[in-house]
């Protein structure tokens, strides 16, 4: 077992679509995207977007929210709860990501996803396949 400090949504926990939050309850990953990319690649929409994530690289753009490294992609396992409707985790984009290891881990400052050092998840990355589940508790 292991064990990481993370991030979740400064709106809190929920799971309405647009809400802002993270959703609870039980979840597998559905995607690992990221394999073999290196640490602090940067992504959007899910696909490296040619960037390393650098602290300047952050400055020139304070308004992006960084997805680095790599992607375990939830899918809620509970109609009506986390799955379906319009409390789908899988289309609400929520993922398990690296984040720049200059922000703070254990405050609440995501749009939804859980952070983790880039380290970290890189590590846990190579520990799970898709199907594993995930238990997000508040």
């Amino acid at each position: 077992m292991r064990e990481y400090p993370v991030s979740s949504a400064r709106n809190g926990a929920g799971e309405q679509s647009g809400s802002g939050c993270t959703p609870r309850g039980l979840h597998v990953i559905r995607a690992r995207i990221g394999a073999g990319c290196a640490a602090n690649t940067v992504f959007i929409g899910r696909r490296p977007s040619g960037e390393c994530y650098t602290p300047e690289l952050g400055r020139r753009f304070p308004e992006r929210d960084w997805i680095l490294s790599r992607i375990l992609w939830l899918s809620g396992c509970e109609p009506g709860r986390n799955r379906l409707g319009k409390v789908d985790t899988l289309r609400r984009y929520i993922y398990i990501h690296g984040c720049p290891d200059e922000l703070p881990l254990g405050v609440a400052l995501s749009h939804g996803c859980i952070r983790m050092r880039n380290s970290d998840i890189m590590e846990l990355f190579e520990l799970v396949a898709p199907g594993t589940p995930v238990m997000i508790r508040e």
